[in-house]
């Protein structure tokens, strides 16, 4: 490793032998998928070898066009380029665009310059306004933590939102953002306001930035794993994602083809990657890296045939055009098919030594190469074409409609005018098939599946399921002790719990056993219900969960949404029926006001005051929170205020990442969900617990659970109940597709249940049994083996019963007393805290 001032820079790699780049060529020409020796040799073409890797690479190109509907097109997207604030918590050394405060006229640009700059592009025919800042710098730099207070933002990613907004409203060019490093919840917060986003993954070496004298040294968001993070969840939320990497930046051609497979890897997987920016690093004066050498422009076209190669054919593949001097044809030739964003108004203020060239100047050079030239929108067209919501959120489908031509490209005559953008408000009309609780147990639903079922869950084939460990442990005695003497050990030894979650015959017989004795020494030999209504207030959703079969676009014959009056219309219903609790959920309906949730939970006070109120799950919690621009504990602040009582703890499937991602696709991660119920229960608002089983897990993901919750109670106490949900498959997307089991086995209910029993002793008293999806027969013998609860009445249910569940929407309290005898246990009712009904509750 040589120095240049502070930077290290490594020596030359050796070249591969002439049979080594022969073999990688040959694979390229034949189209295999190359792996990263393979690749990392291609790296090093050159003369004779370059041509042939960069006609490889063409007909690459080529096909992609062909599949992507336009062939021999290149494109470009018109834009106006927003330097938000050139301030930033990072220390990159071969950065000019970051700088300090006394060095700028204000720590970021006002909202009317914002606003202006985008004015004049849209007076250009521009589309796209292209947000560039740094990292978070009220982090760093007190002067912009005190800019942002003064106008009232708590963060820098709050005035980027609003100035989004502005721009979509005042001048109609849609916002494309790069503000860095963003969570879960921040690209949330902000797929409204952006039809697309970036962030540059530019290396996953990550000696460039834990090693001093690396360019990334001293730099938070330069963390490879972090950056991988950003680009991983922003395909859970199904944001179309600009990434790539900036070569010749100390990193040696092996790692630089790590970095791409590792883009080629999410990509493949989420199918958010729109294009990958193969940049090449240029030395800036005044920066650490200024000795450092320019990288070479056909190291330059190496990479991006490589990248060619590499990607998945859905994605393109990008060089900026004022960075490649006179060697357009070369780029062109070396498979790129995007030129990215170029300003006739604005500089490049990354690299403000080199101007964009002339739209015209590149039209020519593109045409000399053979191809047409046509502008597209800062999204492209695939995503313009999916379905409604699925890649762009519906508040911007106007905005991007307006804007776009039928093929998805920019309708270059298009008139660039500003479009109102804004949550709904106001009231709310029910909508569609809102006897869809009833009709649903008498007609049925329309159809099996959604009719975009082929597109809105993603790639089937991609997927990776999750396999059970080969060898099961087989130490059931061990385990069967622990459970009789100290049962919620078995948390602690992963052997002996395996051993209880995979019982069968006798140690089945016997832990159940176990579980029942425990039981009746805990809550006794009641069987408890509570006499509820569910109201499933919208069944819209675009979220793309491939388990559920509840979802529905609003055009779909079976969707429906109800006003906040039918909704209380129903709960009072209830309660003249004799119920204490509504149980609220819906789907992630853009439609629906911020306002609607509060507004729901008011309703049913003022019509029925002594109604307890039972809502929102986690997932509708932050999503409705990121939607009014608050945090989550500022929004369950105010649905308590409102008059909300409890939360159920649904939507936590299984709280291991890998297995939610395989069945929500977009859901919030783990941790998230364990953070917002912890929120809830220290604003005094308790929830139950949940844990759907039987699809593409396994036992030990079943033990993971458990030891969340269990965390979650130690630390909140809030938890009211465990409830087994066993998987209903019949019309699960994710089972349709041949890719979930038919749900879970017998043994597998009896299996869960009394295990829940013994693993949560001393922390969660009730384990609840669904009657829904178990039937009389099953939940009988669930209640044998450590359950002491069957959930509600509901009245009504909606949400197994479109997935497919037999065994009805609703339970009369007689009915619920047969099943308890059945058990061979009376049967009481209870509160929604499990506590004994009083008159005074009625």
């Amino acid at each position: 490793m040589t120095t240049i001032g502070d930077i290290s820079v490594p020596p030359p790699e050796p070249r591969p032998s002439e049979a080594a780049m022969r073999r990688a060529l040959r694979r390229a020409s034949d189209g295999a998928v190359l792996d990263v020796t393979e690749a990392a040799v291609l790296l090093h073409a050159r003369g004779a070898d370059l041509d042939a890797l960069l006609a490889a690479a063409g007909r690459v190109r080529d096909a992609h066009l062909t599949a992507e509907g336009r062939p021999g097109t290149v494109t470009y997207s018109r834009s106006v380029f927003i330097p938000l604030t050139r301030l930033c918590r990072d220390r990159c050394h071969y950065c000019t665009f970051a700088t300090v405060p006394h060095k700028l006229p204000a720590a970021f640009l006002e909202r009317d310059e914002v606003v202006e700059i985008a004015r004049k592009g849209a007076e250009q025919g521009c589309k796209e306004a292209l947000f560039t800042l740094g990292d978070r710098p009220e982090d760093r730099w007190p002067q912009a933590k005190e800019w942002l207070e003064a106008r009232g933002y708590d963060s820098t990613l709050d005035y980027v939102r609003a100035c989004a907004i502005a721009v979509l409203e005042e001048t109609g060019l849609l916002p494309h953002l790069n503000p860095g490093v963003l969570s879960w919840e921040e690209l949330q917060r902000l797929r409204p306001v952006a039809s697309s986003m970036g962030m540059m993954l530019e290396t996953t070496a990550e000696r460039l930035w834990s090693e001093k004298g690396g360019p990334h040294y001293g730099s938070p968001d330069k963390d490879p794993a972090v950056r991988l993070r950003v680009l991983t969840d922003a395909g859970r939320v199904n944001v179309p994602f600009t990434t790539g990497i900036l070569i010749g930046i100390g990193e040696t051609l092996t790692e630089r083809a790590e970095s791409l497979h590792a883009m080629r890897g999410i990509a493949k997987q989420y199918g958010h990657i729109q294009e990958v920016i193969i940049q090449n690093f240029r030395a800036k004066p005044d920066t650490a890296m200024k000795g450092v050498p320019d990288a070479d422009l056909h190291d330059l076209a190496a990479t991006i045939a490589v990248a060619r190669l590499v990607m998945p054919s859905s994605v393109s593949v990008q060089a900026p055009p004022n960075l490649v001097g006179e060697e357009f044809d070369l780029m062109l030739r070396a498979g790129i098919d995007d030129w990215g964003g170029v300003s006739p108004v604005t500089p490049d203020h990354v690299n403000p030594e080199k101007p964009w060239p002339a739209l015209d100047e590149l039209r020519l050079q593109t045409e000399k190469a053979g191809f047409e030239l046509h502008e597209r929108l800062n999204v492209y067209p695939r995503y313009v074409r999916a379905a409604a919501g699925q890649w762009i959120d519906t508040r911007l489908t106007a905005h991007v409609g307006a804007l776009a031509q039928a093929d998805g490209l920019a309708n270059a005559s298009a008139p660039v005018v500003g479009r109102d953008w804004q949550e709904p408000d106001g009231g709310l009309d029910t909508y569609g098939r809102a006897d869809l609780h009833t009709a649903i147990d008498t007609e049925g639903r329309t159809s099996d599946r959604r009719g975009d079922f082929n597109e809105v869950y993603g790639d089937w084939a991609s997927l990776q399921v999750p396999t059970a460990p080969t060898k099961l442990p087989e130490d059931a005695a061990r385990g069967l002790r622990i459970a009789a003497d100290d049962p919620a050990k078995l948390l602690e030894d992963t052997e002996a719990a395996m051993a209880l979650l995979t019982a069968d015959g006798a140690a089945l017989e016997t832990m159940a056993r176990l579980a029942d004795e425990l039981r009746a020494s805990v809550v006794g030999d009641d069987v408890t219900y509570v006499v509820n209504r569910n109201i499933n207030f919208s069944n819209v959703c675009y979220v793309g969960c491939r388990f559920c079969a509840f979802a529905q676009r609003e055009r779909d014959a079976d969707a429906y949404r109800l006003s906040v009056d039918e909704v209380a219309d129903r709960a009072e219903e209830a309660w003249l029926a004799g119920a204490t609790e509504v149980c609220m959920q819906g789907g992630i309906d853009p439609k629906l006001p911020v306002t609607y949730y509060a507004d729901v939970v008011r309703g049913i006070k003022k019509r029925v005051p002594g109604m307890h109120v039972h809502a929102f799950s986690p997932m509708e919690i932050v999503s409705a929170a990121a939607k009014a621009g608050v945090s989550v504990k500022e929004w369950l602040t105010e649905l308590r205020e409102a008059g909300l009582d409890t939360i159920p703890g649904t939507a936590a499937e299984i709280l291991d990442d890998d297995v939610r991602w395989v069945l929500t696709k977009g859901k919030l991660p783990a941790a998230t969900w364990l953070e917002v119920v912890a929120t809830a229960h220290e604003l005094g608002i308790r929830s139950s617990s949940t844990m759907m089983y039987g699809h593409v897990d396994h036992p030990g993901h079943w033990l993971g659970h458990f030891r969340a919750l269990a965390a979650l109670q130690d630390r909140t106490g809030g938890l009211t109940e465990f409830v087994g949900l066993p998987f209903v498959h019949r019309n699960a997307p994710i089972y349709l597709a041949g890719v979930a089991r038919p749900g879970p086995t017998r043994r597998d209910n009896r299996a869960v249940h009394a295990f829940a029993r013994l693993a949560l002793h001393g922390r969660v008293d009730n384990i609840q049994c669904s009657w829904v999806k178990l039937g009389d027969e099953g939940t009988a013998e669930v209640l044998r083996g450590g359950a002491n609860d069957i959930g509600g009445t509901l009245m009504e249910e909606t949400i197994s019963r479109m997935a497919g569940s037999e065994h009805g929407s609703a339970r009369t309290v007689r009915e619920l007393e047969a099943t308890a005898t059945l058990a061979g246990r009376p049967a009481r009712q209870r509160t929604t805290t499990y506590g004994r009904v009083t008159p005074q509750d009625r």
